[in-house]
């Protein structure tokens, strides 16, 4: 029995030995034709190689894997893998140095091609992963379910563009900098931590920058802004509400960040501090001097990640356009928070996509980004073209709190509504009726007047009426404002224009477009920035500086070129405002 049971112990020993991954450390490479240095250097790469790997990735390589050193590879490839051989330039252990493997085109070639094998594994396909895919760019489409975009539109701040290519080559490029760069969970945090739970293992990483930046997109100004994700205390669906336009009735998605004043602990009380919270918004960035319904359905405007304040798109949208907005508390932890802005920092910096009117509009691009940086929302199958769809799928699922619109003045109070500006521009209208006796009964007929028009009844009003009629004027002057921009964008497209026009307008516009597009700076690394910081900030705001002279003179000499109805207007309602401020000091100064 004891000779039989030997033999059995001996047989499962051999069947443990065939099934064990071999020894890492084995590796080999083919020494043919290579000098004793060539020989020692080779050595010390692989040892150096395998060394940064993960004990996880180390255990899967088999022994026969061998490295060789080529001269029949193409002059722009520096490594391949075929029929368990790993083929480099031969010129890359010509530039080995001596002593120093710890970032050599080498050691990156090596690791890159080892990359390939373990993704070719059973432990490996990182390139299948749907997470992964979503965070590198290859993401859901929204009217094709199941497939995914064949672009990757994450082009900005690419630390090597080759990574582009397809999923293999993203991994390998990505895996060879997460071994190598110490700051790349900085840089690239949500693909650093997928990587390091994976592997169950992180390499050696750097200090971060404190807190994510972004590009300000509030007029020209150039600056960058630093956000604490532990000073977001909550994030809203924050809904613009539809009007007639074509482009406008479906209504606009975006997110409110409602951030915290400094000094005061995140709370519910945050919701009072309106002059800090943020906006994430999607827009068709236009390079072009009018929107084109056809450029739209074609993809032909970028779709770029904005971030706007509050109180600017309170007056965009219940101004101007007189669209109300809806904001709707999303039920996130704060873990959810932090990993949602990381999101939006890389899209930021990275993301230049196409925006499609019907099929990568703002509510897609809403959906993508909830999607794609958490997994919880990516599990209650929220796709949507349509903003108010979208809100009803994350109502659905539980994600989003509704009942605060249920009592509209409470909302108001409360800061969950934003009324459109007509109502209130009615009431200031009643107010000044009430008191002159107005021969017109709603606003839109005191404001469709000319100028000249209103002149007469300005300075017969008390100190309400005209404090009211101040407002409705500002709000004839937005109007005017507006009329005058559209008629310029209809004569700088007419071909009979004057060239040098036109090319100073589109100058303009290229240079308002790298403002937009903060990857288009050149302040060196890669990803979320880092040290490089102030440089890009010291180049936003030279640039923002240029652009804001050159939009000054341009809109002077604008208001030149414009037909003379729309000068007289504008000039009228100017000098309506002079009348209407005057008259308020008087008033205020009189006693009571």
């Amino acid at each position: 029995m004891h000779w039989r049971c030997a033999v059995v112990k001996l047989l499962l020993a051999l069947c443990v030995l065939a099934v064990v991954p071999a020894n890492a450390a084995q590796l080999q490479f083919d020494q043919t034709d290579l000098t004793p240095a060539e020989r020692a250097a080779s050595a010390s790469l692989l040892k150096e190689a395998l060394h940064r790997l993960p004990p996880r990735w180390r255990q899967t390589l088999d022994a026969r894997l061998q490295l060789r050193w080529s001269d029949d590879l193409p002059s722009d490839v520096h490594g391949r893998t075929q029929a368990g051989r790993i083929s480099l330039r031969r010129d890359l252990l010509r530039q080995l140095p001596h002593q120093s493997l710890e970032d050599t085109p080498a050691l990156r070639a090596l690791l890159h091609e080892l990359a390939h094998v373990y993704d070719r594994s059973p432990q490996g396909g990182l390139s299948h992963n749907p997470h992964l895919l979503d965070l590198a760019g290859w993401q859901q489409r929204p009217l094709h379910f199941g497939r995914r975009s064949a672009h990757n539109p994450f082009t900005g701040r690419s630390p090597d563009e080759y990574e582009l290519t397809n999923p293999r080559e993203y991994v390998a490029v990505n895996l060879e900098w997460f071994l190598l760069d110490p700051e790349y969970a900085c840089r690239r945090p949500a693909l650093a931590r997928l990587f390091a739970a994976h592997f169950n293992w992180q390499p050696a990483a750097a200090a971060c920058a404190p807190g994510l930046v972004f590009m300000r997109a509030e007029g020209r100004t150039g600056q960058l802004e630093q956000l604490d994700p532990k000073r977001v205390y909550a994030v809203d669906y924050l809904l613009a509400e539809g009007n007639a336009a074509p482009m406008s009735r479906w209504g606009h998605s975006m997110l409110r960040l409602v951030i915290c004043a400094p000094g005061r602990a995140p709370g519910p009380d945050c919701r009072l501090d309106l002059q800090y919270h943020r906006v994430l918004s999607f827009r068709a960035f236009v390079e072009d001097v009018q929107i084109s319904s056809l450029r739209g359905l074609t993809g032909r405007y970028p779709s770029r990640l904005f971030l706007l304040p509050l109180d600017q798109v309170i007056d965009e949208y219940t101004k101007t356009e007189l669209r109300g907005l809806q904001s709707l508390p999303l039920r996130m932890t704060q873990e959810e928070i932090s990993a949602l802005l990381t999101r939006a920092a890389q899209l930021h910096w990275s993301y230049d996509g196409r925006y499609y009117f019907v099929s990568n509009n703002c509510a897609v691009e809403t959906w993508k980004l909830l999607h794609d940086a958490l997994p919880r929302y990516a599990r209650a199958h929220l796709r949507s073209v349509f903003p108010r769809r979208l809100l009803r799928r994350l109502a659905r699922a539980g994600l989003v709190e509704t009942a605060v619109l249920e009592d509209r003045a409470a909302a108001v109070r409360q800061g969950y509504y934003f009324e459109p500006m007509d109502a209130h521009y009615q009431a200031l209208f009643t107010v000044a009726h009430e008191v002159l006796r107005l021969p017109q009964v709603r606003v839109e007929e005191w404001l469709a007047l000319s100028p000249m028009q209103r002149a007469p009844w300005l300075g017969r009003g008390d100190l309400r009426a005209t404090a009211a009629l101040l407002v409705l004027e500002e709000a004839a002057q937005r109007r005017a404002e507006l009329r005058a921009r559209d008629v310029l964008k209809r004569r700088l497209l007419d071909a009979r224009v004057d060239d040098g026009a036109r090319t100073q307008v589109r100058s303009v516009l290229a240079k308002t477009a790298l403002l937009m597009w903060p990857a288009s700076l050149d302040g060196g690394g890669y990803g979320l920035p880092q040290q490089e910081r102030a440089v890009l900030e010291a180049q936003a705001r030279a640039l923002a500086g240029q652009t804001e002279t050159a939009w000054a003179e341009l809109w002077e000499q604008a208001q030149a070129a414009l037909p003379a109805r729309e000068q007289v207007q504008l000039a009228g309602v100017t000098q309506n405002l002079e009348v209407l401020g005057a008259r308020l000091r008087v008033l205020a100064d009189k006693p009571q």
